[in-house]
C-alpha cells in the first residue's frame, strides 16, 4: 500500500530569551497540533498507531534542534522529525540574546489502497 498524505498542519513557536531551538520547535508543533481535533486513522478504519507523521522544523540553528526530543509531543504514530535553516533570530535592540522563531510542518500520512 502506498503512503498518502491526507494533512497538513503548520505552527510557529518562539523562544524569547533563552534562544531555546528546541523549546520554540515544540511550541511550533503545539502550535500546530492544539488547533485540530481531527481522529484522521479512525476515518480510515486504522488505528493511531498506523499514523505516519513527518515532521519538518525550519530553525536559523537547525542543528540545535534536539529533533529525538520533539517526538514525545505526539501521543502515537510513526513519527520522524528533521530540522532545516529557516525561522528567524529577531536581534535585540540592546545587543542581547535575540528572539528565536520557529517553524513548524506536520504531514500525517496513511498507507492506503489507491482508489478505483
Amino acid at each position: 500500500m502506498p503512503k498518502t498524505r491526507l494533512l497538513t498542519e503548520f505552527g510557529i513557536g518562539s523562544s524569547l530569551r533563552h534562544r531555546d531551538y528546541t523549546a520554540a520547535a515544540r511550541r511550533a508543533l503545539q502550535d500546530a497540533l492544539w488547533r485540530n481535533s481531527i481522529n484522521l486513522a479512525e476515518l480510515f478504519g486504522q488505528p493511531k498507531e498506523a499514523m505516519i507523521i513527518d515532521v519538518e522544523i525550519a530553525a536559523p540553528d537547525p542543528d540545535a534542534v534536539d529533533t529525538a526530543a520533539l517526538s514525545d509531543v505526539f501521543p502515537y504514530g510513526q513519527v520522524t522529525v528533521t530540522a532545516h535553516k529557516g525561522g528567524l533570530d529577531v536581534p535585540r535592540p540592546d545587543g542581547g540574546t535575540p528572539t528565536v522563531i520557529v517553524n513548524a510542518a506536520i504531514n500525517v500520512s496513511l498507507n492506503l489502497e489507491p482508489a478505483k
